[in-house]
């Protein structure tokens, strides 16, 4: 087939290198709606780097390292900062999935920190009294949403086992912000302003988010929480169990099942009873790399991974992203993937699930012979195939809703140890309900609503203690047994998109970490193509129309972050739609 090409270049992002200071990078980051991508800066450093969404977490989780401790260390600090001053994204109230690579033991593992349904939660949980599903936001706002958070627990299970420095002083950053203040930042302003009366719902976000006039906070208000600066002393003190049992945890299942309008179910029990997971990572290669990433009950591995398996039996190099058929051969392997998706994977722990039918060579390359056309493939080409399995079993469509929103950040220290986390409360600002100065989440909101499709049974649909499906796609690419990339992007579920693009971008058109963080944004989940509006990826629009394609513009802000790891050193950069930074020495 011949090559289309377009008349203007597709990407033209300078490079620049930048020694910028986290206050600096604070002072100067866009508002949340941009209307075009700004240049990425292209950090580089010798020993150790962290990139996060806000330059006080970056901060943090750097002075962790420069002083004497490791990533792991350093991720409890980012972490603990990221939920005081980027709340509506992340925090002690969420859940979060971890992917670790351990250099003194060369293993790379992953740990699942997701929420998980009460017990007292049932398959129709999120229908009405007419055994209809409820309106999403209906179902968001208030304590109906709120699974059992988990990342407080990952952050001391895996400190536990990994960390050097001491629990208490890692929490120190955090707590000094929450007590003497920190500035809100453009992005965190203009959401608060953007979410107006659901974020009045209850009176605790409404005190903290609005003044006493109802007026939203501003950019550059100086915010103080003294409400979580005492949680992370009791933490500092107790560690995990200070918020699974005892009072916040008591304040926590008062502030679900008393939500006015729309109580839930959690309990002291689900609390107490919550444990982190050790999960084998899920591995795929990919032009001689191994691509490796978090298995179910994220989708975001295994889809990731079904679209590189379907775009490698093509040569994407040669194409380039200049071409409109590289742009049909991704879009439509998303479509795939998405299909694959949506009936086969959810919580592994209640549902059997055909992973290794899902991803293996002969399946995909199948499956590719859909993609050897010139034209957009019609909607009843794309739906869902027929893995192998290791048993029988068949399941219906699930189109369960995952908003964007969520928080990602890579770190690499002295040692060579790699973390790579996704970490959320799902919609921006959660369930809007908010204790002990923490949001909590509305994670079960991305359980389907249904229970079945048709006669099939949905594997995503709710059952007590169950772990909602993500697509969440924190990644670690290997070479030759070390780690080469660390990457992973908010977003919902565009992150499988974002993250499958960066990978092409970097691995077979030899973009830098600056470029494939800010190249311009080309997403196709369900048929229609999404396009980053504002960017040169509008330059597509009609060569995708050509093709048969609904085209749509619009805003696609994604937060992805990147560490290379080379014979030289250590590369970074932040996406600069949002407002984090890379930092190193």
């Amino acid at each position: 087939m011949q090559p289309r090409l377009l008349s203007r270049t597709f990407l033209a992002l300078a490079l620049c290198s930048s020694g910028a200071s986290a206050q600096q990078a604070s002072d100067t980051v866009a508002p949340e709606k941009a209307t075009a991508v700004a240049t990425a800066q292209r950090v580089e450093a010798k020993n150790f780097m962290v990139a996060a969404a806000n330059p006080l977490a970056a901060e943090a989780g750097r002075d962790v390292i420069a002083n004497g401790g490791n990533a792991i260390d350093a991720m409890v600090a980012v972490q603990t900062v990221l939920g005081l001053v980027e709340p509506q994204s992340s925090g002690l109230g969420g859940g979060a999935f971890l992917v670790y690579y351990d250099a003194k033991s060369g293993k790379l593992t992953t740990f699942d920190g997701r929420e998980t349904a009460p017990m007292e939660a049932t398959p129709t949980l999120f229908l009405d009294a007419k055994g209809q599903p409820l309106k999403f936001m209906d179902a968001v706002v208030g304590g109906r949403s709120v699974g059992t958070p988990g990342t407080v627990r990952l952050l001391e299970d895996v400190h536990k086992r990994f960390g050097k420095t001491e629990w208490a002083n890692l929490l120190k950053p955090a707590q000094t912000l929450a007590t003497q203040g920190f500035r809100v930042s453009p992005r965190l302003a203009s959401l608060v302003a953007s979410e107006g009366d659901r974020l009045k719902t209850y009176k605790e976000t409404t005190s903290y988010f609005f003044d006493s006039s109802g007026a939203a906070l501003k950019a550059g208000t100086v915010l103080k929480n003294p409400s979580y600066a005492d949680t992370l002393a009791l933490l500092a003190k107790g560690g995990a169990d200070a918020f699974y049992k005892g009072k916040i945890a008591e304040d926590i299942i008062k502030t679900v099942r008393e939500a006015a309008g729309n109580p839930g179910v959690l309990s002291l029990a689900d609390l107490s009873n919550y444990r982190i997971i050790e999960r084998e990572p899920v591995c795929f290669t990919y032009r001689a790399l191994d691509v490796c990433g978090m298995g179910p009950p994220s989708s975001g591995a295994v889809a990731v991974s079904q679209i590189l398996g379907l775009s490698e039996n093509f040569d994407l190099k040669a194409l380039g992203p200049q071409n409109v058929e590289s742009w049909r051969i991704i879009g439509d392997a998303q479509r795939l993937a998405f299909a694959d998706r949506e009936r086969y994977v959810a919580d592994p722990n209640f549902v059997p699930l055909p992973i290794k039918g899902l991803l293996d060579k002969s399946y995909l390359g199948e499956r590719a012979r859909l993609l050897d056309g010139d034209k957009a493939l019609s909607k009843d080409a794309v739906k869902a195939g027929e893995p192998g399995w290791d048993h029988a079993l068949l399941f219906g469509r699930d189109a369960a809703l995952e908003l964007p929103s969520t928080s990602h950040f890579v770190i690499v220290d002295k040692e060579g140890n790699v973390v790579s986390m996704t970490t959320t409360i799902e919609n921006g600002f959660g369930s809007r309900l908010m204790t002990n100065g923490f949001l909590l989440n509305n994670e079960l909101t991305d359980f389907s609503f249904k229970t079945h499709d048709g006669g099939l049974p949905i594997a995503n649909r709710v059952e007590p203690g169950k772990r909602p499906r993500s697509s969440m796609a924190p990644t670690i690419v290997m070479k030759d047994g070390k780690p080469l990339l660390a990457i992973g992007s908010p977003g919902g579920s565009q992150i499988i998109g974002y993250v499958a693009q960066a990978l092409i971008a970097y691995i077979d058109w030899g973009m830098s970490v600056e470029e494939i963080v800010a190249q311009p944004h080309l997403i196709n989940r369900f048929g229609t193509y999404d396009i980053e509006a504002g960017t040169k990826a509008e330059d597509m629009a009609e060569p995708l129309k050509s093709l048969g394609y609904d085209v749509k513009p619009g805003e696609m802000n994604s937060g992805l972050h990147a560490i290379e790891i080379t014979g030289k050193g250590l590369a970074g950069s932040a996406d600069p739609r949002r407002e984090g930074v890379a930092l190193g020495e």
